[in-house]
């Protein structure tokens, strides 16, 4: 059959034949060639009608599918280069007489410049949208929109009304269809139903007929053109479902999704959609045509399962998978509850090597995504079955992204680094949203299909062995879970969906309720959304293991309508009663779940939310920013809230964080705008990774929970509006490319600052997790409103004072140490004899400068060598060399922040020592220093300064004559 695509307006809607199909975009003439000039007219009332009653300018983006496409979705000679800055090539023609028309005229090969000439267009592929790129009109479904161009000048022929968009038309019975067809020249035109024929034309270019359609299933229509000994056809098929019968959902079955029976020979496809007509199941197993095999049965009205519709599918292959649909009035939608989706535009750009033997979507027999299933799917054992997770007063979350984590983006690798977390001495690992998001490159945040793990990061079993083997490191899984939005691909909101957004929907508010929403607001007052969102939360705590959740924008949860982002914020009750009955709901199925919000609410309904056994996320990046900075005044640098108890909480439940995937990242402000006094910068490099070891002793050691963003540990420096192309965007703050890859930095690990900076990170956990004093101690004091902060845990298992200097300048501190006696620097195990007189001496810090004191020797993790607390400001060294080249002799110019000894060496390119001069001790402040180099060979070397733990080294070139 040849494919009928959405070319000519809607002609005629008799009695029983529903409009849903109405077409979207209209040619003029309907047969056109690639060399031939079209008219193109967009009816912004039809398809997802999301351009309806627009009032601004509307343009096309659009390419063509050609010889060389590998499937509709493969666009060629995209017009334009940003669908979010449209040019004026693209802007539509509003119609003078109809606001919601638009025409575009155009000849395919000359507008479409950038396809090579030896391509051959064979369809026009095109969405409409506002100046900025929203809001869009796409065809039903969220699909694109196709237009076909003919090849040649032969004899056509195609049926323009009614427009089915190539798929089954549902009609009642006895419904009278306007049938219209036309052909490129004039011929025989013949029209048959079910092979009968109702009407012909002879020596004619069109043909209109009205047919009724009497027989109950599939019917074809088909229209003939006969030219001499030519003939061309084509067909449209018309379905007339039965009544739909009622009958209680079989024993045993779930209530959405799939239940396998019959040893794996049967399935029981069960789909929650209230107020529909009738339902069909299509796929793999009949051919992707309804039948009334297929049609599901509805649950009784007066049943508990309303709204519910199912049917068997036996004759399967056990082991063998299946792509499938639901036909929903005549709307083709993947399941929502499948574990597995199948989509025609992204999944030909995950490599093999991500995700094996990758089932083919099934081109030419449906459009849009499908779901898969598959019964006695190998599955996989987990091993570790006695895992206990940490408590929460010891955890240290790790929040990654699988896709900028690891250049091959997959659980495979993923698992393969857990060596490196586990040597951290991280407990815990947070993964953003990896259900099935729209597209491959995101942040996860778009979820579509919450059962289903996105195929862009590897096989749902590769994703189980990554938990196993996290689990037998000794390391929880938390998933980030996304149940404020979902986007338009989720099946749920296309069922009840109009003009543009989720109409009487029983997931979804038409409009989001507070004025951070992205994509669809659920409305969790819904019953239908709290079961959907409760068998999510029971899904991957039983099927996969995780360990809990941190669930996304969880102050979204909530029905009370806000426009500001101070009124969202206040105490509701309404929210809390809906996050009591989720978090009663976890624990029933997991009493020892991890459940983080990411509410950022007033103190008093995130106490509330505490009290109820929920943790809260805790937001301090600008506190600890502003002291990795330098700037203290007004108090700027209090990190007083990092603490719980200081928000009001009874219980250790808020997991605080300097970075998250949401923030800025310290150490790119701490270069681009940190603070400078002297030769002391902390916009230097090395100056600002001690400035971050100097943060994380007072972070580290605050009581309760804490999170890491990735590489953190590392000194990530790369700004989170970082574009691909390396540079930020201006004005700064630009979201522009905040969403965008950010390449891993695994060679940090190699630099031996940024290393320090690791096995800083590495034993202020350890310390934290392994000493029970950081648990409950018995009092927790800081001092952390001015530049110069202290902490203190006093407890009988362990005394802790903590000391540092967040000034850019030397500055004196008071320990007032808890006790006389013997304390330990617990980074560099220096012990320090503390008289019952010097418990109150003043002591000086440089600037940045911190110390852990400890009331007894506490080993550090193995394989950390840290010698001090002091910064490593080495490029406030400002090391140069003149002459160079140089050929007997060599300046060299350097700048001390702080007297202390200084040693130098050199060495040649292959890293041998060819020189040591042992400086001595040198005052702070400017020093000049002769290097003799008439007796070493020409070539490069490297010239070491060390001055304390502060090296730079500089590149030295030698020229003797």
């Amino acid at each position: 059959m040849k494919a009928l695509r959405l070319l000519l307006l809607w002609v005629v809607t008799l009695a029983g034949l529903p409009a849903a199909q109405a077409q979207v975009v209209t040619a003029n003439p309907v047969f056109f060639t690639e060399n031939d000039q079209v008219t193109l007219t967009f009816d912004a009332t039809k398809g997802t009608a999301g351009l309806k009653d627009y009032t601004g300018d509307v343009y096309i983006w659009t390419g063509v599918i050609s010889d060389k496409s590998t499937s509709d979705s493969d666009w060629k000679a995209v017009v334009g280069t940003s669908f979010s800055q449209p040019i004026p090539k693209e802007k539509m023609t509003r119609s003078a007489t109809n606001p919601n028309l638009y025409t575009i005229t155009l000849t395919p090969r000359t507008y479409y410049d950038k396809l090579p000439v030896t391509d051959k267009i064979l369809k026009l592929a095109m969405v409409f949208r506002g100046a900025n790129g929203s809001p869009e009109g796409k065809d039903t479904g969220g699909r694109d929109i196709l237009v076909d161009v003919a090849q040649n000048t032969a004899l056509s022929v195609r049926i323009t009304a009614p427009a089915t968009g190539g798929a089954t038309q549902f009609v009642s019975q006895n419904a009278v269809v306007s049938v219209r067809g036309e052909a490129s020249a004039a011929a025989t035109l013949t029209l048959t139903l079910n092979g009968t024929q109702v009407d012909q034309q002879t020596n004619a270019t069109s043909l209109t007929k009205d047919v009724t359609i009497t027989q109950q299933g599939l019917n074809v229509v088909r229209l003939t053109a006969t030219n001499g000994t030519t003939t061309v056809s084509d067909e449209i098929r018309l379905f007339v479902s039965p009544a739909t019968q009622t009958a209680a959902l079989p024993a045993g079955a779930k209530k959405d999704g799939v239940t396998y029976i019959n040893n794996g020979a049967s399935a029981i496809l069960t789909l929650t959609a209230p107020g529909k007509t009738n339902v069909y199941a299509i796929g793999d197993f009949n051919d992707w045509q309804p039948g009334v095999a297929y049609q599901l049965k509805k649950t009784a009205a007066t049943d508990a399962e309303n709204g519910r519709w199912w049917v068997q599918i036996d004759g399967l292959t056990p082991g063998q998978e299946y792509a499938y649909q639901f036909l929903v009035d005549g709307l083709s939608i993947p399941d929502p509850y499948t574990e597995k989706v199948l989509d025609p535009n992204n999944d030909r750009f995950i490599p093999a090597v991500t995700f094996p033997n990758l089932k083919a979507y099934p081109t030419g027999k449906t459009t849009g995504l499908v779901s898969v299933l598959q019964s006695n799917a190998p599955g996989y054992t987990f091993q570790t079955t006695n895992f206990q997770r940490p408590k929460r007063t010891d955890m240290v979350v790790y929040e990654l992204l699988v896709r900028d984590f690891l250049a091959r983006h997959d659980y495979q690798t993923l698992t393969d680094t857990l060596k490196y977390i586990q040597r951290l001495g991280v407990n815990v690992i947070e993964l953003m949203p990896v259900n099935e998001f729209e597209g491959n490159e995101s942040w996860g945040y778009n979820t579509s299909f919450y059962f289903a793990p996105d195929k862009y990061y590897g096989p749902k079993n590769e994703l189980k062995r990554f938990i196993d083997e996290a689990h037998k490191r000794g390391i929880a899984v938390i998933l980030d879970m996304v149940l404020n939005q979902s986007f338009g691909q989720s099946p749920m909101v296309q069922l009840y969906f109009e003009n543009g957004k989720p109409k009487d929907n029983p997931w979804f508010n038409a409009d989001a309720t507070h004025p951070f929403n992205v994509g669809y607001d659920f409305n969790h007052e819904s019953a239908y959304t709290r079961y959907f969102s409760k068998r999510v939360m029971e899904f991957w705590l039983k099927e996969y293991n995780v360990d809990g959740y941190r669930f996304d924008l969880s102050k979204g949860f909530t029905q009370k309508v806000t426009t500001g982002v101070g009124d969202w914020s206040q105490y509701d009750q309404s929210r809390v009663d809906i996050w009591k009955d989720y978090a009663d709901f976890m624990k029933s199925v997991d009493a020892n779940v991890i459940p983080i919000l990411e509410h950022l609410g007033v103190d008093s309904e995130e106490k509330a939310l505490s009290d109820l056994g929920l943790m809260l996320w805790g937001k301090m990046t600008d506190a600890y920013n502003e002291g990795t900075m330098g700037y203290n005044e007004n108090g700027k640098s209090n990190t007083s809230r990092a603490y719980h108890a200081t928000r009001g909480f009874a219980k250790p439940d808020l997991v605080a964080y300097m970075e998250s995937h949401d923030e800025e990242r310290l150490m790119y402000k701490n270069l681009a705008f940190g603070n400078v006094q002297g030769s002391y910068s902390t916009k230097d490099l090395n100056t600002a990774l001690a400035r971050m070891e100097l943060a994380s002793a007072f972070f580290f050691t605050v009581p309760g929970p804490k999170m890491i963003w990735q590489f953190g540990e590392l000194g990530f420096d790369k700004s989170i509006f970082e574009c691909p192309d390396g540079t930020v965007p201006t004005p700064y703050p630009n979201d522009r490319c905040k969403l965008s890859n950010k390449a891993p930095v695994w060679n940090y690990y190699q630099n031996p600052n940024r290393r320090r900076l690791y096995d800083v990170y590495r034993s202020l956990i350890a310390l934290k997790v392994q000493e029970p004093a950081f648990e409950d101690p018995a009092t927790f004091t800081q001092d952390v409103a001015g530049a110069v902060k202290k902490l203190q845990i006093t407890d009988p298992r362990l005394n802790v004072t903590i000391v540092g200097n967040f000034d850019v300048r030397e500055a004196t501190v008071n320990p007032t140490f808890q006790a006389a006696g013997t304390w330990y620097n617990y980074l560099t195990g220096e012990a320090v004899t503390i008289t019952e007189a010097g418990r109150t001496a003043p002591i000086t810090l440089a600037p940045g400068q911190y110390t852990v004191y400890t009331s007894r020797r506490i080993a550090k993790p193995a394989g950390t060598v840290l010698s001090s607390g002091r910064p490593r400001e080495t490029a406030a060294l400002r090391l140069t060399s003149e002459p160079n080249p140089a050929a007997a002799v060599t300046t060299l110019r350097y700048e001390l922040p702080i007297s202390g000894p200084v040693s130098l060496t050199v060495q040649n390119v292959l890293g041998a020592t060819v020189r040591t001069l042992s400086v001595g001790r040198q005052a702070k402040g400017a020093q000049e220093l002769k290097l003799p180099v008439q007796d070493l060979a020409n070539g490069v070397y490297l010239v070491r300064l060390q001055a304390g733990e502060q090296i730079q080294t500089a590149r030295l070139v030698v020229q003797n004559q």
